[in-house]
């Protein structure tokens, strides 16, 4: 069956998404090595590719795909994903152990993302500053996102759903510190100098647990369209 590149592109998307690596593979494997004369179109060959490689253990042949085509931004979340896990992997079995936050961070600095698959705007561990920016706007509103806003803030910002929770459940854990060093002072009646840092990781009091708000009477900004994506 021979198809055009449009629906070789539409096929390579609809495989990556569903999560069929294999599947995807295989069909990899039936393309002629002519390239399509589209940019759009061959970028998402490219982008299966580098997938399909990831998933293979191929990291070598993942980073000469990232590195030799200019992806474009809708691209770059997924690709500097691979890129960074890639390099994470790498180094874990080098050293023969899982890699804290230092040594991802080591990772990153020796091994930063190229051109190619980063438009210039700072990160703070994947996260750009525009992505957080609108979570923490939409914090100040609501802190307990349902499941379809966590969809929306996802597309917003480029990050996965799953991205989107911790952010927020560790935003929330955050702010819930200080109200539990503050109930362990009282109930001790020692002062601040004297807790250790033990006395601050203790369980929190159901009494003291954050709950939200009452419905406000403004709801939070509506998310608008921008680059392909909401935001």
């Amino acid at each position: 069956m021979i198809f055009t590149a449009e629906q070789v592109a539409c096929v390579c998307e609809v495989l990556l998404q569903s999560g069929c690596m294999d599947r995807l593979a295989d069909f990899l494997c039936t393309l002629p090595s002519s390239s399509s004369s589209c940019p759009g179109e061959l970028e998402s060959v490219l982008k299966a590719k580098a997938a399909v490689a990831f998933h293979q253990g191929f990291f070598t042949d993942l980073y000469t795909l990232l590195k030799g085509f200019p992806f474009s931004p809708r691209s770059h979340p997924l690709l500097q994903q691979l890129w960074l896990r890639a390099h994470y992997m790498e180094a874990e079995k080098q050293r023969g152990r899982p890699l804290g936050a230092v040594g991802k961070y080591r990772v990153r600095r020796k091994f930063p993302l190229p051109h190619t698959i980063w438009d210039g705007e700072e990160t703070s561990y994947c996260f750009k500053e525009k992505s957080r920016s609108v979570l923490r706007q939409w914090y100040r509103h609501k802190p307990y996102p349902t499941p379809l806003e966590k969809r929306e803030l996802a597309a917003a910002t480029g990050l996965t759903n799953n991205q989107v929770s911790n952010w927020f459940k560790n935003r929330r854990q955050r702010d819930r510190r200080p109200y539990a060093g503050s109930f362990q002072r009282a109930g001790s009646g020692e002062t601040s100098g004297i807790l250790s840092n033990n006395d601050l990781s203790l369980p929190i009091s159901p009494n003291l647990q954050y709950r939200c708000p009452p419905p406000l009477s403004h709801p939070p900004p509506p998310l608008r369209h921008m680059s392909g994506g909401l935001i």
